[in-house]
């Protein structure tokens, strides 16, 4: 477990008020907070640690302890001890055993008050849904306080319409087999199957803690090579979406052919793709002006 410090750090509890009927109206006693033992899961935002909301701060506040994990989503704006400076409290980070193999730390949500934090929206990776259930297992009862997601940072800053996207995935990083290099064909045959039924593709990449995060252009690249082996490559100038930093101060957004996007500047993680399908009128105007996409797709939208 890699656990972040926090030198002079004390749990902030307060001593209970012991309150009597003959002295304090019955409506203060009716509305006495009820302190619930329980595991909270709290969405911390896109991309720094303002992005926490209020109800989220408050829950920090008053847990007896703090988790988190980043590899799933990271926060790139920030630090954990800066994160532990805002919300006055010690943050623990987890590491992927801890969380989806051995995570020990759940047993304290049975007798004491905690959080588990992670980047964007609290729900949206199928590992928290599923650290949900264990909890509930174990007779742990749990809340959610969601947060900002990417699932709706990207519609917004792209102009695509977020019910005509179908199926996300992820490309992952290449790993080697048998001294040969394999590249996953998934995430592409996702991209093909909503392209069929005229659906956007998000294409999340990858976070890997030796291999780091990969770039638009890593995922592009990846993309092409596995469309060169098909009987009919055409990815290399399908316009495709490039989003960097979402929730930053400054993003970057940019709709070029494929092959072109590969070679593009996008700066620092995190990044993430957008294949489209076929656009609507104002879905090319969108990226148009807000992405820099090339003028010509206008003539396409429908």
């Amino acid at each position: 477990m890699n656990t972040v410090s926090n030198p002079g750090f004390q749990a902030n509890r307060t001593a209970p008020v012991e309150y009597h009927n003959h002295l304090v109206p019955e409506i203060f006693i009716l509305l006495r907070p009820k302190i619930t033992l329980m595991l909270t899961f709290i969405g911390i935002g896109l991309y720094d640690k303002k992005d926490i909301s209020v109800k989220g701060l408050e829950a920090i506040r008053r847990a007896d302890h703090v988790y988190a994990e980043f590899y799933t989503s990271a926060l790139m704006g920030t630090t954990v001890k800066e994160m532990e400076a805002l919300y006055g409290r010690e943050i623990t980070v987890l590491d992927r055993e801890d969380v989806e193999q051995q995570p020990e730390w759940l047993q304290r949500a049975l007798t004491e008050k905690v959080v588990f934090l992670t980047g964007g929206d609290a729900m949206v990776s199928t590992t928290h849904v599923d650290l949900r259930m264990r909890a509930h297992e174990l007779g742990i009862k749990t809340s959610i306080i969601h947060g900002s997601s990417i699932l709706s940072a990207v519609p917004g800053l792209t102009g695509l319409q977020n019910y005509r996207f179908g199926k996300s995935t992820t490309i992952p990083h290449p790993y080697t087999h048998k001294d040969r290099t394999i590249i996953s064909h998934t995430p592409y045959d996702i991209i093909r199957s909503n392209l069929d039924s005229g659906m956007h593709t998000l294409v999340f990449l990858d976070i890997d803690p030796e291999k780091g995060y990969m770039t638009i252009n890593r995922g592009c690249e990846l993309l092409m090579e596995v469309d060169s082996q098909q009987s009919k490559p055409d990815l290399e100038q399908r316009l495709t979406v490039g989003v960097a930093r979402a929730g930053s101060p400054s993003p970057v957004v940019v709709a070029l052919p494929m092959v072109e996007l590969a070679d593009y500047d996008f700066g620092g993680p995190l990044h993430i793709l957008v294949v489209p399908a076929d656009l609507h009128f104002m879905e090319a105007e969108a990226l148009v002006k807000l992405a820099g996409a090339p003028e010509d797709i206008l003539d396409m939208g429908k």
